[in-house]
């Protein structure tokens, strides 16, 4: 969910400010909710500012630098591993155990080559 504009936050501060409206009615008015302008107007009374706060940035990758070289070359060696099989000697080389979606998406990161699946044999029904 993304934030408010600036341009929605200032014009709900101000429509508060003005007076004339309850905040349920200027929180309807904007189609916004009630708590959204309690805590603009707590916002801007702490900081003097209504802007969003920044984005934490989440948790770091488990899998480094080093692991990603160590993946590369896994490729590099064998580009026809499955991507469970990548997941397993990344595990026993880097000591970094991931998903094998996590696996695919740093393959896609680096334009690496993946393979999802292990190699079947033709069909015997199939077009001849």
């Amino acid at each position: 969910m993304k934030p408010l504009s600036m341009d929605l936050r200032e014009r709900v501060v101000a429509a508060c400010d003005a007076g004339g409206q309850t905040q349920a009615e200027v929180a309807e008015r904007f189609n916004v909710s009630g708590s959204t302008v309690r805590r603009l107007l707590r916002r801007r009374a702490a900081t003097g500012s209504v802007a969003p706060r920044p984005h934490a940035g989440g948790f770091p990758s488990r899998v480094d630098a080093a692991a990603r070289g160590v993946l590369r070359g896994l490729v590099a060696d064998q580009p026809d591993a499955t991507l469970a099989e990548l997941r397993g000697r990344l595990a026993a080389r880097a000591g970094v155990t991931v998903a094998v979606t996590r696996v695919c998406q740093i393959l896609q990161e680096l334009a690496l080559p993946r393979k999802k699946s292990p190699t079947r044999p033709a069909s015997g029904t199939g077009r001849t």
